[in-house]
């Protein structure tokens, strides 16, 4: 039955479903289903009509593949930031932490030299001490160290280094004292060039890279590389601690004496860490005659 409108030119609704037609659509779907599952007959045509569909696929892809991609980077760039930030923290503490280790290393070396060096004099007890201060007057060769009366440290005790000696103890109190180097130009330390045996004084010339040696005649052997030692006579400086070498040996006919020069040692110009011979502080109270061992000025 068709309605038709007022003028009868048109249907007002379709035709009912031809029934027909619908079983002979599904019958054909049913039989190619069956070819295809069966026999593979249409596996040409679907891989056919999936080429020309994949760009549509692609299209409609994207956007969402897009999305994953910006979320995914911008978080992986915000955890790589981050931890690029941690990073840069912990390897600033680890350099730091390495710089104190490099020093620490450093000061274990030279304090296993000074141990060293007061094993190989026997019988002999050092007490070590550590520099507080350096006064740079170029005319006052002194140190203030961190040992004092209460560690035992007195006036006149001597001092050295791995190398030799560096000069003695001019003032002490409680828990510092101060020191003066053998190249303070007010300091004179009795020595003996041990080639010869002979007897001189070394002076201190104002330079940590130098000392003089006074009174000795034109005629006197000196050479340049001779050792000199401390000789034991002024009470205080035990015999035979390295003091310096002959550098420079200037024979004057002029004068009474020749100008020799000799380098300290000791390493007078690099002290970190010195080692105070513990000595009885009547021993050193005053130096014995003869013996010109002059305090700050």
């Amino acid at each position: 039955m068709t309605l038709l409108t007022p003028d009868n030119r048109r249907p007002l609704f379709a035709a009912t479903v031809n029934s027909f037609r619908l079983v002979l659509f599904a019958l054909l779907s049913i039989g190619m289903m069956v070819a295809d599952h069966r026999y593979h007959q249409l596996e040409a045509v679907r891989n056919v009509l999936a080429t020309f569909i994949y760009p549509l696929q692609y299209v409609i892809q994207a956007p969402v593949k897009a999305r994953y991609w910006l979320t995914e980077n911008l978080a992986s760039r915000t955890i790589l930031l981050t931890e690029n930030a941690e990073l840069r923290r912990k390897q600033l503490f680890l350099n730091a932490e390495l710089q104190k280790l490099t020093s620490l290393e450093a000061e274990n070396r030279r304090l296993r030299t000074l141990l060293e060096s007061s094993v190989n004099h026997q019988g002999e007890r050092f007490l070590i001490a550590e520099l507080l201060q350096v006064d740079f007057d170029p005319y006052r060769h002194q140190i203030l160290l961190n040992r004092g009366a209460r560690h035992g440290v007195h006036a006149g005790q001597p001092l050295l280094d791995p190398q030799g000696i560096i000069g003695q103890i001019s003032e002490a109190d409680a828990l510092t004292s101060r020191a003066i180097l053998i190249t303070d130009p007010n300091h004179a330390l009795p020595v003996q060039i041990v080639r010869t045996g002979m007897r001189t004084l070394a002076l201190g010339a104002g330079n940590f890279q130098a000392l003089q040696l006074s009174h000795i005649l034109n005629s006197d052997d000196v050479r340049v590389g001779d050792v000199v030692v401390t000789s034991g006579l002024d009470g205080r400086f035990p015999q035979g601690y390295p003091v310096a070498t002959v550098t420079q040996v200037e024979f004057d006919p002029t004068r009474p004496f020749a100008r020799i020069s000799a380098r300290p040692s000791a390493q007078l110009d690099r002290l970190r860490e010195v080692l105070l011979l513990v000595t009885d502080p009547a021993d050193g109270a005053a130096p014995k005659a003869g013996a010109r061992i002059a305090g700050p000025p």
